[in-house]
């Protein structure tokens, strides 16, 4: 195992990886900006370096700064997290080229799976079912040929992004031109490249994804589905595990297909599949994340295998201490809390914490780096907390949600709080019966939206 690790990043993420090196007697260096001075990362860590000012650009997107960090700190190797630079493939190159382990993929698996036309071709050669839609980035005139063979509704969906960022939906031919404008300037706005592709609309659809771990030399380990269709533009707000939507038989045909693109790809690490799933059962490739997801303590509950120690152990060369399909036990559920204003069309809101109480009792595990007077600062990610919680079935995992949800006191800024309070307790999320058009739906019913519509 390694005797020191760069963390670089911060928040809540930071926080949870600190916890696993230090489980595992592992010495860490937290990295901050000006913004993240006092923020709880930097007080766990065994040390803390100032790596710039507030902006991310500035400080934690800043390859050099990163990588002096590490080095001068006498790092052996250097955890991502997610977002920032987890999934850099010039990140990963300039740890290797400095000799520090980067705790994650290879940076060409990076590469291919970061770019959505190279991430397609690998997953057709390893026999994964695609969504119709173009081969590679088309122009205009591309984009109205493929959708009038595909057919309507469309998605025009950025080469080198993600997270909803340069996507949009399309209903008809006489949106595709604005659409298309739209979508590829905000992808060179987000990502430096404004090319896209086009996919068939999956209607009616769940988005469902397979956790994986690789060793590198085409050892998989798949841990079991998680259902993430609660989602507002394209970004996730809950996510539960197993799937009401699937069966017995299309886990193995998820996990199946899962382990061919792990073993084709060679794949080392923690990684997640992202699939859509139909009405009919039929599931489609949508991209691969190459990093440990925000979500997933939802599998570590219902696996018992902790993500975090498994993604050093394989970067620390241990290898999997199993391979195949781990067995799920009960169900978990969690709730995204975000520092955003849900009845003002989520708008994010930076502010100080006056009173912070989170959930305890069974089967219930909260993700933070929260205090009470912490500044949430105005730069970064809106995520502030993760309720996740775990029963032996929904049913009982359902009634839990709502009892941790109701003892959760976060005041002094508006959150998602009382909007994970209004899913869990609404009669569409307890039926199972949702896809990703749920908070469109659901919003007459749900008060912490209707505030906004009055």
């Amino acid at each position: 195992m390694f005797r020191r690790v760069l963390i670089a990043n911060r928040g809540e993420v930071a926080v949870r990886i600190i916890r696993a090196c230090g489980e595992l007697g592992v010495e860490t260096v937290a990295v901050y900006s000006t913004a993240d001075r006092d923020s709880l990362h930097t007080r766990i860590a065994d040390r803390a370096v100032h790596i710039g000012p507030p902006l991310p650009a500035e400080s934690y997107l800043r390859i050099p700064s990163l990588v002096a960090a590490a080095t001068t700190t006498e790092c052996d190797a250097v955890h991502p997290g997610w977002g920032f630079l987890a999934e850099n493939a010039a990140f990963a190159l300039a740890c290797e080229d400095n000799d520090l382990i980067f705790i994650g993929p290879r940076a060409e698996t990076i590469e291919t799976m970061g770019d959505k036309i190279a991430a397609k071709e690998a997953m057709a050669e390893a026999g994964v079912p695609l969504v119709p839609g173009s081969d590679g980035a088309v122009d205009l005139d591309g984009a109205r040929e493929i959708a009038g063979e595909v057919g309507y509704p469309v998605l025009l969906k950025a080469a080198a992004g993600g997270g909803g960022r340069g996507m949009r939906l399309v209903d008809s031919p006489a949106e595709l031109d604005a659409a298309y404008r739209t979508a590829s300037s905000e992808g060179q706005s987000a990502f430096g490249d404004g090319s896209l592709y086009v996919e068939k609309a999956v209607v009616s659809a769940r988005h469902v994804e397979i956790q994986v771990l690789g060793d590198g030399e085409g050892a998989v380990l798949t841990l079991g589905e998680r259902d993430c269709s609660i989602q507002r533009r394209h970004q996730k707000l809950v996510e539960e595990s197993p799937s009401p939507a699937v069966t017995p038989e299309i886990r193995a045909d998820m996990e199946g297909a899962a382990q061919r693109a792990c073993e084709v790809l060679r794949y080392r690490g923690a990684g997640t599949m992202e699939f859509l799933l139909d009405s009919d059962g039929r599931f489609y490739f949508i991209e691969m994340n190459t990093r440990l997801q925000v979500e997933h303590p939802v599998t570590e509950l219902v696996t018992g295998i902790d993500l975090a120690h498994a993604q050093l152990a394989v970067a620390a060369g241990e290898g999997l201490s199993q391979t195949g399909r781990a067995n799920l036990r009960g169900h978990a559920i969690e709730f995204r809390i975000n520092a955003e204003d849900p009845s003002n069309d989520f708008r994010p809101a930076p502010g100080t914490v006056t009173r912070f109480r989170p959930p305890l009792g069974p089967g219930v595990r909260v993700d933070t780096h929260v205090e009470e007077g912490y500044a949430i600062p105005p730069f970064y990610d809106s995520l502030i907390a993760k309720v996740v919680v775990w029963g032996e079935d929904r049913e009982v995992t359902l009634a839990r949600s709502q009892r941790a949800l109701s003892e959760l006191q976060l005041e002094g800024i508006p959150t998602t709080r009382d909007l994970a309070l209004d899913i869990a307790s609404s009669e569409a999320f307890g039926s199972g019966d949702y896809t990703t058009s749920f908070i469109a739906e659901a919003a007459p019913s749900l008060e912490s939206l209707r505030r906004g519509a009055a």
